[in-house]
């Protein structure tokens, strides 16, 4: 396959990743899955507390995990609706590669740069935890995987 076809094709590939990932964000945030941040991780940490049985320094360590997600969240976001952005980028007749391409870096810097924060947080949530509990937290993301495309093929 010539070169500039394959790179034409990682492109589109790339880009339907991150407009699907913005989608997605901005679809969440309208319907108000997560309203008020803070209503919602005070409401996911209780939850996650009370399914784990954790205890006081367990459940700080939850609390500094959903923190570095939520600003990871936020640095995605950037301060902007990331449905307009997509958007934007198909106003006029042709598709804004520039503007795609300035899109996709954004997202990937605040992804490197936020990343390592969130991986230490999780690590010490979860290294954290008893046996037992990361059992249940093993078991709770296999359930999860399976979920919604093992029941349609």
């Amino acid at each position: 396959m010539q070169s500039w076809i394959r790179r034409s094709l990682f492109g589109v590939a790339g880009l339907a990743l991150v407009a699907g990932t913005l989608g997605g964000c901005a679809n969440y945030r309208e319907r108000g899955w997560h309203g008020d941040s803070a209503e919602f991780r005070a409401k996911m940490v209780e939850r996650v507390s009370s399914k784990l049985e954790l205890d006081a320094l367990q459940k700080q360590k939850l609390g500094v995990l959903a923190d570095k997600l939520q600003a990871q969240r936020e640095a995605m976001r950037a301060g902007s609706d990331p449905r307009a952005q997509f958007r934007q980028l198909f106003a006029g007749n042709k598709l804004d590669q520039a503007g795609a391409a300035k899109l996709i870096e954004e997202k990937t810097a605040a992804v490197k740069t936020g990343s390592p924060e969130v991986i230490a947080a999780a690590a010490d949530f979860f290294d954290n935890l008893r046996p037992e509990q990361q059992q249940q937290v093993r078991d709770f993301m296999d359930r999860r995987g399976r979920g919604r495309w093992g029941r349609h093929g």
